[in-house]
């Protein structure tokens, strides 16, 4: 134990010359020693110190003790500006914040990928990551189909911008994920156009279903739910008497979805039409 104290008294001595995370780290090892005269207390340098707060802040990711694994990584991007490890200690940070999962928490991971994306180039290794965590952070907000949008719409704004930058040279699974959560985004913001379409179809006032079925066709052609709103949109399309219109949309139901919950109806609907505008024919 006395060499701690020899220890303590030499870090004591030296704290304005050495940087803190290295008196931190050296009294750590100091403290170990204790219980072990044979260990030998190594010399850090800068790029020892950085590298060890890194795989610390990353073990405390893993055991998802969020605020120690920040602190870590925090350290690495104040007190290390030319370490390697700045730019991933950056996301480490957002990471932590991730893991929290809440809005204040998501409110700082928004402002340390901006500030990232703001101090990096497009070219830097790390962007496409940095993009998509952007999106991801929105993504991670999305409401209820039945709720306010706006987090939804923003998601789809990251990835749309995500691919457009770097689908050339992004990792080909951080692609397809960008490309997989960008659809999920889409497809809630088609549910909750669905329902303001449905609503209007249960209340019978047609022309207000019908407008906003067919925004969901025009916006999002490849929405995932999409044979619900054929069915609808032909459905209030036929009941207004406009079966013309209301015919290929039962027929693209059935041919694209022929597993579709909608099939015996529409398969009906199909028919009564074909009756009705043969009757009608001169």
């Amino acid at each position: 134990m006395a060499s701690y104290v020899s220890l303590r008294r030499t870090l004591d001595a030296a704290a304005p010359r050495v940087p803190i995370v290295l008196l931190l780290i050296a009294a750590t090892l100091a403290s170990t020693a204790c219980g072990n005269r044979d260990v030998v207390i190594p010399d850090l340098t800068e790029a020892e110190a950085d590298q060890i707060l890194f795989e610390r802040g990353t073990q405390a990711l893993v055991e998802e003790s969020w605020s120690t694994a920040r602190e870590y990584f925090v350290q690495i991007r104040d007190n290390y500006p030319q370490s390697p490890l700045r730019a991933q200690a950056r996301l480490g940070i957002v990471d932590s914040y991730e893991g929290e999962g809440t809005d204040v928490a998501y409110v700082s991971a928004l402002s340390e990928l901006q500030e990232f994306l703001r101090l990096y180039p497009p070219t830097h290794e790390l962007a496409p990551a940095a993009q998509f965590k952007l999106g991801m952070v929105y993504f991670n907000q999305m409401r209820r189909p039945e709720r306010d949008q706006t987090e939804t719409r923003s998601a789809i704004t990251e990835f749309e911008t995500f691919i457009e930058r770097y689908a050339e040279f992004a990792e080909p699974q951080l692609l397809a994920d960008t490309r997989a959560r960008l659809r999920d985004a889409r497809d809630r913001l088609s549910d909750s156009n669905f329902m303001v379409g449905r609503f209007y179809y249960r209340l019978r006032y047609y022309p207000g279903a019908i407008d906003r079925f067919r925004e969901i066709l025009d916006d999002d052609p490849g929405y995932t739910r999409r044979d619900a709103v054929y069915f609808h949109l032909a459905d209030s399309l036929a009941t207004i008497d406009r079966g013309p219109e209301a015919l290929p949309l039962f027929e693209r139901l059935v041919s694209e979805f022929p597993s579709t919950e909608y099939l015996i109806d529409a398969s009906l609907r199909i028919e009564e039409l074909k009756v009705a505008m043969d009757l009608d024919g001169p």
